[in-house]
């Protein structure tokens, strides 16, 4: 009877292991913790994925080929050209969302898309009278200013419930990091954050003052436009150095480099309406070398720390 009991006590405790390690890893995997990622997030994510690589190549390739294609009136071409680009560029990111399984691997990436489509959103309407509609373009053009208005507003109020309803959801314990970013790395993400966060505020909330430092000619309009974007992108890389995991940013590793590459090549095409020699044109190219550079160390940095981690020597 003695053995029958302990060989039932080992059952039970194997059991009891095997269901609690279930119980760990729902929600979240391995090393990431957190909360469960929401299908609303996910969900969202693929549609804004698709609607900004739709939206985001129209604006795009209209600006390479010399067209002012926006939602609002602008004195040149460029700067629709890399809303565009952004849009596009952010897209792979937005994809890859639908991959993880933990809230703390994308909020580095869903948290500045809620903040560009609140932004524009909010920049569409305060700037109203410059809307194609109200100023009376084409009609193809005052029917994409109210498409973008309409379907800005709808996502900007979607993204708004489904992150509110994401951080109602029971939050595990944070492991530590499995993937930490090297020390060097830190000063420089600092930096790079806080220069797209200053001139992101400062084209919101002075167009007037700040556009005249845009190496361009820019509209109120499209100086807060850019500001949005700007915004979200110091919001981005600020949140990836407080998280200081590389494992639970990865879908912002992939749509900053895209970012960075497509608003390169918008740029290149209307090199010569940029005023390179000053210092708003030195500082745009520091700051999307920066973009760049991050995105692509970062995945490489992350691979090799995992090819580290599954080593033989390493287990």
């Amino acid at each position: 009877m003695s053995g029958e009991t302990h060989e039932t006590e080992v059952r039970q405790a194997e059991t009891g292991e095997v269901a609690s390690g279930a119980g760990a890893g729902h929600g979240a995997r391995p090393g990431v913790g957190g909360r469960e990622l929401t299908a609303g997030v996910t969900v969202l994510s693929a549609v804004v994925a698709v609607v900004s690589l739709l939206t985001g190549a129209l604006l795009a390739v209209a600006s390479l080929v010399g067209h002012v294609f926006a939602a609002w009136t602008s004195p040149e071409a460029l700067t629709p050209g890399l809303v565009g680009a952004a849009m596009v560029g952010v897209a792979p990111g937005l994809f890859a969302v639908g991959r993880a399984r933990a809230w703390e691997e994308v909020r580095t990436l869903v948290l500045p898309t809620v903040i560009v489509l609140v932004g524009l959103f909010a920049v569409s309407i305060v700037n109203g009278s410059e809307l194609q509609a109200a100023v009376g373009g084409s009609l193809f053009l005052v029917l994409f200013s109210l498409g973008w208005v309409a379907v800005l507003g709808v996502l900007a109020l979607a993204a708004v419930v489904c992150v509110l309803g994401q951080y109602r959801r029971p939050a595990a314990p944070r492991p530590a990091a499995t993937a930490p970013m090297p020390g060097w790395t830190k000063p420089f993400l600092a930096v790079l954050g806080a220069g797209w966060l200053g001139i992101g505020a400062g084209l919101l909330a002075l167009p007037g003052f700040w556009a005249d430092f845009v190496p361009w000619t820019v509209g109120r309009a499209d100086a807060q436009g850019l500001g949005v974007w700007a915004l979200a992108l110091g919001v981005g890389v600020l949140g990836a150095l407080a998280e200081d995991d590389l494992t639970r940013v990865r879908p912002a590793l992939i749509a900053v480099p895209g970012v960075a590459v497509a608003a390169a090549v918008v740029l290149a095409v209307h090199a010569s309406k940029v005023d390179w020699a000053s210092g708003p044109g030195v500082a745009l190219v520091s700051l999307l070398v920066g973009l760049l550079s991050t995105g692509l160390s970062g995945e490489w940095i992350r691979r090799s720390r995992q090819a580290e981690a599954a080593s033989p020597a390493s287990s």
